[in-house]
């Protein structure tokens, strides 16, 4: 017979508690009744449960990254990064997808958590929409550091965070059509409730006050980032009776999707319509015509993001918890002035 193995979930369940009070006992925090710390204590010790933390232990020499999805270009890109500093460090990383079927269960990726408290792993590297309370309650427990990268909501102050500049680039990549002469601007964003698109809408909006050109509402559209949505979206707003003679899209794969529904239509880019991406995918520059798109740094974002996991694994302290860096805006065949 297998022998199950324990971990702080089993704990918890067997104490008839929640996984962040276990996570206090194993931290000496005072704030746990104390026949309650008397009884997960003593699981502890019935079950020979580590108690010295994660650091005292011999590392596995990996790197955990942990992704929502693994679908997507920009995936790879932030992989790339990571895993060149952890290389230059001589670690080996370890890639998890928490796939959206997983996250709609009770308990959402509890086999990566398992998974990563059976390895040792010197942190990791979390892009994920969000982390539950009892997540982040096991990775305190377990003594493992993490860094989340472009984070779904507000950043956690105690967790550190590596973001872009989405603000700055949805701005430019407004003003370059308006400065070009578009009056008729769509954008096509992310989900409505992410930080980064919420951003990059804004960064449209004040683009366009400063060009003196009141929003239009029938002009905003949110998608998923995904191809699909920019295709729907896109042609749901060249539908319109007035429409668009630009469209933003907030990822450049929303680009793609709608570059697709203006050719179906008989559209040239950028003759008929301009269309500006984010995020500047290797397939850009090849794409037809090569995509004008805002430069988002994924990769140097995967890889500030493990450099900043290994001084926390060192034991170091960071200056700052919160760190953006610069996008910039790249100008290829997409855009154009508007026909006349």
């Amino acid at each position: 017979m297998v022998q199950r193995r324990v971990t702080i979930t089993s704990i918890a369940r067997e104490a008839g508690v929640s996984v962040s009070t276990v996570s206090k006992v194993l931290n000496g925090r005072a704030d746990v009744a104390a026949g309650t710390r008397g009884r997960v204590e003593e699981l502890l010790d019935k079950h020979a449960y580590p108690r010295a933390g994660r650091r005292g232990s011999d590392p596995a020499g990996l790197v955990d990254l942990v992704f929502g999805e693994l679908d997507s270009p920009w995936a790879v890109e932030i992989i790339r990064g990571a895993e060149e500093v952890a290389h230059a460090a001589g670690l080996g990383t370890v890639v998890s997808a928490i796939h959206a079927a997983a996250r709609a269960r009770a308990e959402p990726a509890r086999q990566w958590l398992d998974n990563l408290e059976r390895r040792r792993s010197e942190g990791v590297v979390l892009v994920l929409e969000d982390l539950s309370p009892d997540q982040r309650a096991r990775l305190e427990a377990m003594d493992v550091p993490c860094v989340v990268i472009d984070p779904r909501g507000e950043p956690d102050p105690g967790i550190p965070s590596i973001g872009a500049a989405n603000w700055a680039g949805g701005l430019a990549a407004t003003r370059h059509l308006t400065e070009l002469g578009h009056r008729r601007i769509a954008i096509i964003s992310g989900p409505a409730g992410m930080l980064c698109s919420r951003a990059r809408l804004d960064g449209y909006r004040g683009a366009l006050e400063s060009a003196a050109l009141p929003p239009d509402p029938e002009l905003i559209r949110h998608g998923d980032f995904h191809h699909e949505s920019g295709y729907v979206q896109a042609g749901l707003l060249l539908e319109l009776p007035d429409p668009p003679t630009a469209i933003f899209a907030g990822s450049d794969q929303q680009a793609y999707g709608a570059c697709e529904a203006a050719r179906e239509r008989g559209l040239r880019i950028p003759q008929d319509l301009s269309i500006v991406g984010f995020d500047d995918l290797s397939v850009s520059r090849w794409f037809s015509p090569p995509l004008t798109t805002v430069r988002q740094p994924l990769a140097e974002m995967g890889a500030l993001a493990t450099r900043l996991l290994l001084r926390l694994a060192r034991g170091e302290v960071l200056e700052t918890h919160r760190v953006e860096l610069a996008t910039e805006l790249v100008v290829r065949e997409s855009t154009a002035p508007p026909p006349r």
